[in-house]
């Protein structure tokens, strides 16, 4: 076992040395910090006008953590797409092989190294979330699970690119394979969410009642013939459960949400989540709009009052430990391909006639 991780320890070392050899990475890491930067500027000057100092850090916190999201799930794909097809066509895979590194070594080793790097987003990110943490908004439980899923899904997409690198030939090829899988997680699930939804309807009667006289306050105090409308509302509680790989919508739902005294969110964590379970609630079968009611529950504009997001979540189910074991499987299916893939036939080969 020691032989095995010193192995990938060498690997994880020689790759690190050469992505941090150029100067690239080093203006990667700049452009991103200054961007980090004026998101955390412009955001405590607006949020300073529009809520309370106990809530604007959550909300800074939030957005600062879906950037590094968005930008390692843009940036990962191209550190890792070629790691192993690129030294095959360099030629210095092969080198590599005839020595005592084994192919297991060799894959976990460069999935490894692409995922410190990767990393490296949020390591210059800390000071800014270490700031909107002070701020407020936000229990060091919050915190440190988004970090952690974070951390988890920079690695899904590290080891999705190096085990592609490992199955195609071509780096080009494999870069844009990861591309198309991470578009697939974060967009495609939205898109197959929504065509299902509207694929599959179902009737709903609505009842409504009009106010026909009104008094100095405008409440109705007469009203006139209700009227019945039937028509198809879509069923997107069917199809909630594809929501759950999309790694935004998994790194909102994992995070244990802050509600204000009103039991609204104050994070973007917590509106992602509220907006993904409320899809879970299927649609009524009659509702009622009653203009001229005294029933508080009725009403011309909503029907009923609205739940607070306190009681949408916590009477909804959570999907993000199941999406998180879909994610962990696709990407070990990968680095299993690449293994297979990458793995010398020598140890195969028939060992020939003896020469006489």
């Amino acid at each position: 076992m020691n032989y095995f991780f010193s192995g990938v320890g060498v690997i994880v070392s020689l790759e690190l040395r050469q992505r941090v050899r150029g100067r690239a990475w080093y203006v990667l890491l700049g452009i991103f910090v200054s961007l980090i930067a004026l998101v955390t500027v412009l955001l405590t000057i607006a949020l300073a006008a529009t809520r309370e100092n106990s809530s604007s850090g959550g909300a800074i916190f939030s957005t600062i953590i879906y950037f590094v999201l968005l930008l390692g799930t843009l940036v990962a794909p191209a550190l890792g797409g070629n790691a192993i097809n690129g030294d095959r066509d360099a030629g210095t895979l092969a080198t590599t092989q005839v020595t005592l590194i084994t192919t297991g070594q060799i894959v976990i080793g460069k999935f490894l190294a692409a995922w410190i790097t990767a990393l490296g987003f949020l390591a210059v990110s800390v000071p800014f979330l270490l700031y909107s943490a002070l701020l407020g908004g936000l229990s060091g439980a919050a915190i440190a699970v988004s970090i952690l899923v974070l951390a988890a899904e920079l690695g899904v997409v590290s080891a999705i690119g190096v085990g592609l690198s490992g199955v195609l030939n071509r780096p080009l090829f494999s870069i844009v394979a990861t591309y198309l899988t991470v578009a697939a997680l974060s967009i495609g699930t939205l898109i197959a969410f929504a065509l299902g939804g509207l694929v599959v309807q179902t009737p709903q009667t609505t009842t409504t009642y009009s106010g026909a006289t009104y008094d100095e306050n405008g409440r109705a105090t007469g009203c006139g013939a209700g009227s019945t409308q039937v028509s198809q509302v879509p069923r997107f509680d069917y199809f909630w459960g594809v929501l759950a790989t999309n790694p935004y919508v998994l790194l909102a739902d994992a995070v244990p949400t802050h509600f204000d005294s009103r039991g609204n969110v104050t994070d973007l964590f917590g509106s992602v989540k509220v907006a993904v379970r409320m899809v879970q609630v299927p649609p009524k079968s009659t509702v009622r709009f009653d203009e001229c009611s005294r029933d508080p529950n009725s009403g011309f504009s909503s029907g009923v009052n609205s739940p607070s997001a306190r009681k949408v979540i916590e009477s909804t189910v959570p999907g993000w430990a199941v999406g998180l074991l879909i994610q962990l499987a696709l990407a070990a299916a990968a680095l299993t391909g690449a293994m297979a893939r990458t793995r010398t036939p020598a140890g195969r080969l028939s060992r020939g006639s003896r020469v006489a």
